[in-house]
């Protein structure tokens, strides 16, 4: 296996607790989770796994300057800009939305870190100003580095590869791993670790945005291109990948009764805090999965918490009445 360059400043491992209340108030199957809310940078969250890899790719290239794009409440723009301002680096950040004269959650924290922000008033004008503003800081003399949409791309990948690797050293093989899905990277070094390290069980992906066909093609074609960097092509194909659309047909980060009544379980029965973007409706799809009898009751479920919670603190909701 090639050595890859990393940054170690996540923590890592990350705790995998049972949830044996949850777990009997759905009649089973038993429930763990894997407390990637807890990696340690800037409130935590999946990217930071990404960002041991990304930080270090940037640094080999002798980048001066982060630059990314997300929604207003981007955690992954939120942990990319503190790594930025933990490395000494300068961050830009291009985020879908309008200025906000009192930010909160993510935003806020945007803000704290010193990361400057651009807006655009749709997600399809992004890219376009992504790459605008990559040229631009080409020409400045303070060499760019773009970190891509989620730290999903090959690089990124690497994080959640080795974090099976890790969860396996945890002694723990669970029958399923279940986990938010939007732009793949978390998705594809999941399924690219579980062929390499060897992991029995199923990789299942719930859609936060994307149509299962798109997201499967997406995350079969980042897996192969991360197995790449170890020094072996691994081919996935779509067919070999577990997702579903069944729970973002709503659209992208807007807020219903499931994702209500999953934050709410969640921190009711296990003190557990989901956000309302990704967390949020990934456990709406687990709680309702279970309730089809989609598992087996004495199957071994892992909700993989990729974070998210300060988002929790943009939103004005009433939880779920029990």
């Amino acid at each position: 296996m090639n050595s890859i360059p990393r940054i170690s400043f996540a923590h890592l491992p990350t705790a995998i607790e049972e949830m044996p209340r949850l777990t009997a108030a759905l009649g089973g199957p038993k429930l763990l989770i894997k407390r990637d809310d807890q990696t340690g940078l800037a409130f935590g969250g999946n990217k930071t796994r990404k960002l041991e890899f990304l930080m270090a790719e940037a640094r080999e290239q002798g980048a001066c300057l982060l630059i990314t794009g997300g929604a207003m409440q981007s955690n992954h723009c939120r942990q990319t800009a503190a790594a930025a301002a933990r490395f000494g680096m300068e961050c830009i950040l291009v985020l879908t939305g309008e200025h906000q004269e009192q930010p909160t959650g993510n935003l806020l924290l945007d803000f704290l870190f010193d990361a400057d922000v651009v807006w655009v008033q749709k997600r399809e004008e992004r890219d376009a100003r992504l790459q605008e503003i990559y040229q631009q800081a080409q020409q400045s003399g303070c060499k760019p580095y773009l970190v891509p949409y989620g730290g999903s791309n090959a690089t990124g990948a690497l994080g959640y590869a080795f974090a099976v690797q890790e969860m396996l050293s945890q002694g723990v093989q669970p029958d399923w791993v279940v986990f938010g899905s939007s732009s793949g990277g978390t998705h594809a070094g999941l399924v690219l670790g579980q062929r390499v390290f060897g992991y029995q069980g199923k990789m299942l992906g719930i859609s936060i945005d994307e149509p299962a066909a798109k997201l499967k093609a997406d995350v079969a074609a980042l897996a192969s291109a991360a197995g790449e960097k170890l020094g072996t092509r691994f081919e996935f194909t779509p067919e070999d990948i577990l997702a579903t659309d069944d729970y973002c047909q709503a659209g992208y980060g807007v807020f219903g009764e499931g994702e209500r009544e999953a934050i709410t379980l969640f921190a009711r029965y296990e003190g557990i805090l989901l956000d309302p973007v990704y967390t949020g409706r990934a456990a709406a799809g687990l709680l309702d999965l279970i309730r089809q009898g989609f598992f087996k009751k004495d199957e071994t479920v892992l909700f993989w918490h990729t974070g998210g919670q300060p988002a929790l603190f943009a939103e004005q909701y009433q939880p779920e009445i029990l």
